[in-house]
């Protein structure tokens, strides 16, 4: 790993971590509510504008595994300044497009680059920073990541109807650019010293079919049909690619996800719990803004203001989970975090006067906020730093594929269920059962916990605990 970087780097990385983070959450979350303008102004159906999303959603989750591995083998800093060109480029492209094809072409060059950039970045900070500062840089990193998910909604609502939607794009531009710049003076190289400088390139294109053809399917499927044809192959085409892709990674010496990593049991407890709490906020987000305008009628703009109290709970709790790295075991906090989610979840259905909606539904943002966001700090406490990309890179795939499926499966269920009961009895129902399904994993994960702290193998829930234990209590 070299010697430890200076107090200047490790302050510079962090700056540019924390910008580039920033501007990929707002890409994230700012386009929905742009897209009738983008129908408007390019002369495309709603339907069409559409595959703005899709087109970022294909790319970025078909390139986090392969972006954590790259850098992890060819070096973190050129890793995250190739990402960075590459969303800068994107951006520039998407405010200039005169057209769909154009514009949909410019935000795959975006998705490819923040599929660098966000694996990427934890990476950075977790091989900048010494094992004692880890987790209090990377909670601060997501807080201001998560400020930018707070701000997506309004940067799309708010330059949509002013400006224009363009002006997003314009906005991110120059953001990314000194995130750039910054990263080219101050971020520090390292790599996988164990990994030769090779890529298992048919694991990449075995791992791209069967992301791309799962996102799609899970994507178009309800404008599609869900046995449409066209849904049906692609899940087929999902399922054979991703068997080829772990038969391959089975067998070969150096693979692009190493199936070790499934053997680290804390990790698998962390990247679950965080799945589970990021495809709770997908659903819950959904479901709340239906209801908000829906059912109790509110503007969009008043709907956002709703939200804000969810959002800046979200935003503090990248700092929060920092707070309780150095108290509790990862896997600890991962279950708090699904029990503050799914009773905050199940409040929301149990709730209507507003001076209790709101606090209610600020505590279920509490909870999904620490379960998404702090599964990534998790992760580098429960795996080599060296690996520090790849295991950031199979968590965020997990987190984006399962988090749309969720919201896919939750709006098919609503259409099912809005002929026979009113709106607002189906979107209590959906939350209801997502909020048992985040208290189930958390009682799963402590459970399993408890067994295998009983038998050795994990260090009990206090940090003071002597581990490892003395030889007499291995069995």
């Amino acid at each position: 790993m070299g010697t430890e970087p200076g107090t200047a780097a490790r302050r510079g990385a962090f700056v540019a971590v924390a910008v580039a983070l920033f501007c990929v959450q707002v890409d994230f979350f700012a386009l929905n509510l742009a897209l009738p303008g983008i129908a408007r102004d390019v002369d495309v159906s709603d339907s069409a504008a559409q595959w703005t999303l899709s087109a970022y959603m294909l790319a970025i989750g078909c390139f986090f595994i392969i972006g954590g591995r790259v850098g992890d083998v060819f070096g973190r800093r050129k890793a995250l300044l190739g990402g960075l060109a590459l969303f800068v480029i994107g951006s520039v492209g998407c405010a200039l497009a005169p057209g769909l094809v154009v514009l949909v072409a410019a935000r795959v060059v975006q998705g490819v680059g923040a599929g660098f950039v966000f694996p990427v970045s934890v990476s950075v900070i977790s091989n900048t920073f010494t094992e004692e500062h880890r987790a209090r840089a990377l909670g601060a990193v997501f807080g201001v990541a998560n400020i930018g998910t707070a701000w997506g909604p309004f940067v799309g609502g708010g330059f949509t109807q002013g400006p224009g939607w363009r002006w997003i794009f314009w906005l991110l531009a120059p953001l990314s650019a000194l995130s750039l710049v910054i990263a080219v003076f101050f971020v520090p190289d390292s790599r996988d010293p164990t990994a030769p400088r090779q890529l298992d390139l048919i694991g990449c294109l075995t791992v791209v079919c069967a992301l791309a053809a799962l996102t799609l399917a899970v994507e178009r499927g309800s404008a599609w049909g869900w046995d449409h044809t066209r849904t049906l192959t692609l899940f087929g085409v999902a399922v054979l690619a991703g068997f080829l892709f772990v038969r391959r990674e089975n067998r070969i010496r150096h693979p692009l996800v190493d199936p070790k990593l499934f053997r680290n049991i804390p990790y698998v407890l962390v990247t679950a719990m965080g799945s589970v709490a990021n495809m709770g906020y997908a659903v819950t987000v959904f479901v709340a803004t239906l209801y908000l305008q829906g059912v109790r009628g509110l503007s969009p703009l008043m709907a956002g203001v709703v939200f804000l109290a969810p959002a800046v709970v979200v935003a503090l709790s990248g700092p929060l989970g920092a707070g309780l790295a150095p108290r509790m075991r990862a896997t600890a906090v991962m279950a708090l975090a699904g029990a503050v989610a799914g009773t905050g979840m199940i409040g929301l259905t149990l709730v209507t006067a507003w001076w209790l909606y709101v606090p209610v539904f600020a505590w279920c943002g509490l909870g999904l906020g620490l379960g998404w966001t702090f599964s990534s700090v998790a992760t580098q406490q429960v795996v080599p730093a060296a690996r520090a990309g790849e295991a950031s890179g199979v968590l965020l795939t997990f987190l984006v594929t399962l988090g749309a499926i969720a919201l896919a499966a939750a709006a098919s269920a609503i259409t099912a269920m809005t002929p026979e009961v009113p709106a607002a009895a189906a979107y209590d129902a959906i939350l209801r059962f997502g909020g048992f399904v985040i208290l189930s994993a958390s009682v799963v994960v402590m459970a399993v916990r408890h067994q295998l702290v009983r038998l050795g193998k994990l260090p009990p829930l206090s940090m003071r605990a002597p581990w490892p234990p003395p030889a007499s209590r291995v069995p």
